[in-house]
């Protein structure tokens, strides 16, 4: 491999991997402008609970369930194999979500691996197709109550905890 193939794939990995991490933020905030700028308008989702076109994907994820106030989706490592103008990559995922029941509010956890087929057009990177495969889930049961501040002691500022929207991250970035 010479120095500037080389190069050129560490800037292929760096892009791809810098879609791959907004796109967790995208979620995580339901902001569609960061969403659709990761995916092709072309691209296809398989969720297992969801499965369909990026415009369908985009409607189910934006605004996001009202059942589903906060979720946080940490990355792992992404194994990433660059092909000229297309990519497979594999992610480690392991996402929280506070879901309201009815009753009560649960914290969930699910760890499980993106499936992502990239594809480079007009010099970018996007999502051509993602398919969700699960590891492991757990319900952790009634949330905590976060109202009252962290282990015993109140906020003394304010309330620092994160919601999908409407929290401060919004528009820390402009």
């Amino acid at each position: 491999m010479t120095d500037t193939s080389e190069m050129a794939e560490i800037i292929a990995h760096h892009r791809i991997q810098r879609c791959i991490v907004a796109l967790a933020r995208g979620e995580d905030r339901r902001d569609a402008g960061i969403i659709s700028g990761c995916f092709w308008p072309d691209a296809s989702v398989n969720f297992g609970i969801f499965t369909g076109s990026f415009d369908e994907y985009l409607a189910w994820v934006v605004p996001g369930a009202d059942s589903i106030p906060v979720t946080l989706h940490t990355l792992g490592q992404s194994l990433i194999q660059v092909q000229g103008d297309t990519a497979v990559v594999e992610t480690h995922v392991t996402a929280y979500h506070r879901i309201d029941f009815g009753e009560a509010e649960h914290d969930v956890i699910l760890v499980g691996r993106y499936l992502d087929q990239m594809a480079r057009r007009d010099g970018g990177w996007r999502i051509a197709k993602r398919t969700m495969l699960y590891d492991w889930t757990r319900d952790l049961g009634v949330s905590v109550d976060w109202s009252r501040g962290l282990m015993g002691m109140p906020f003394l500022r304010g309330n620092p905890v994160g919601r999908a929207k409407g929290d401060p991250s919004e528009v820390f970035f402009g």
